[in-house]
């Protein structure tokens, strides 16, 4: 596995998130559309990266099964009033994608994770997005993974 094919597996799940969500697409109907057609494919001009298939279907599928949890999880991390609805839907897409990661994916280190899926909110925006994306999942990893923040603390104090 490369980590620039993980990244790739990212953006293609972040992308095919967002068609489910507008097109009323399936899972298994998704899957089989971007392995298909976008995965490693240019499509308009825009080149769309290679993608590690395993870790694409294990993001996909995990994201949609557990989205009541990631929801409720991302809605207790967002300001009061600015409820997961509320957001754009790449925004949505992102958020949970990440918060999967983040809650599910104990082998990915929790920075990691955060950092690629701001990354990712870069492909789509120039704005603040990002910067939502980073505060979201920082605040959803430090509630449930606090031990990997810890250990990063930890790590700096004896550094100093």
């Amino acid at each position: 596995m490369k980590p620039a094919e993980r990244s790739g597996a990212r953006l293609a799940v972040v992308q095919a998130l967002y068609e489910m969500e507008i097109s009323g697409k399936g899972v298994i109907d998704a899957l089989a559309e971007f392995e298909a057609f976008w995965i490693g494919q240019v499509i308009d001009e825009v080149e769309h990266p290679p993608a590690e298939t395993a870790f694409f279907r294990d993001l996909l599928r995990g994201v949609v099964e557990e989205q009541r949890a990631i929801d409720q999880r991302l809605d207790a991390a967002l300001s009061a009033g600015w409820p997961l609805r509320r957001l754009e839907a790449v925004v949505r897409a992102i958020l949970r994608a990440g918060a999967y990661e983040v809650m599910f994916r104990r082998d990915v280190p929790v920075k990691v994770a955060i950092s690629e899926y701001v990354d990712v909110a870069h492909s789509f925006y120039e704005g603040e997005e990002p910067g939502l994306v980073n505060a979201v999942l920082d605040k959803v990893g430090r509630v449930v993974r606090p031990d990997d923040f810890a250990k990063d603390s930890a790590k700096g104090s004896r550094a100093g």
